[in-house]
């Protein structure tokens, strides 16, 4: 792979920090809520279902996940769900929010070997403005990085923009994320660059096949490893 790129972006969510184990924490719990009214499997098909629905509306994040779950939880129980039920949903969705940020392990020995080598490093990422910007704050890792472009989308066209407004050809672009689907296979399509760094779990929704052959992206199980690519 090229390593004279003009701008090194990463993905947030399970690439900076930990995100998704907290959505599963809490799906569980949800599911606890309601053993009166489903069994699990169904309370988390209903769940998944609603968040798929909702995400036109709502975008991406934990306050649209916390709304899905509430019109879940009515949905399943026929409008009958306790008050306290409802309550407890909302204190979850507080209890996220406010979650001390777990940073990926390397990750910041990797952003400053990168700033230390003169990469221009950003921030590319889906999610709710206000939740991403509080946990990059809670990070400490703010200072790494020349920009910060929070999406309400990950497809070409979004990512078309981002380009633009940085003024570099698709080329001198590499994303790092940890989400095939969203942060490799979009700038493939626009002839940029991509690592993909999995995270032990991911998100239904951002599961896809991937291209195992093509000379513009690369798979790595360590996000130290950039260090020895980049």
């Amino acid at each position: 792979m090229k390593t004279n790129f003009k701008v090194v972006g990463f993905d947030a969510d399970d690439t900076l920090w930990v995100n998704e184990t907290f959505f599963r924490e809490n799906e569980k719990k949800f599911c606890e809520l309601l053993s009166d009214f489903s069994t699990s499997d169904e309370t988390m098909k209903e769940l998944f279902a609603t968040e798929m629905n909702n995400l036109e509306e709502y975008g991406y994040g934990t306050k649209g996940f916390v709304l899905s779950m509430i019109e879940t939880a009515l949905k399943i129980s026929g409008n009958t769900v306790p008050q306290s039920i409802i309550e407890r949903i909302i204190e979850l969705g507080k209890s996220q929010i406010n979650q001390k940020v777990e940073l990926i392990d390397g990750i910041e020995d990797v952003l400053n070997y990168l700033h230390q080598k003169g990469y221009k490093l950003i921030i590319a990422t889906k999610g709710d403005l206000l939740d991403q910007e509080r946990k990059l704050k809670k990070s400490n890792l703010e200072h790494f990085f020349h920009h910060v472009e929070v999406m309400s989308n990950k497809q070409p066209d979004d990512y078309k923009k981002l380009l633009l407004h940085l003024d570099i050809l698709p080329e001198d672009f590499l994303m790092i994320g940890n989400s095939y689907k969203s942060d490799i296979e979009p700038l493939l399509e626009l002839g940029a660059y991509g690592i993909h760094v999995p995270f032990h779990i991911l998100w239904e929704h951002e599961k896809t096949t991937e291209k195992e052959e093509h000379p513009n992206w690369l798979k790595i199980q360590n996000i130290s490893a950039i260090k020895n690519i980049l």
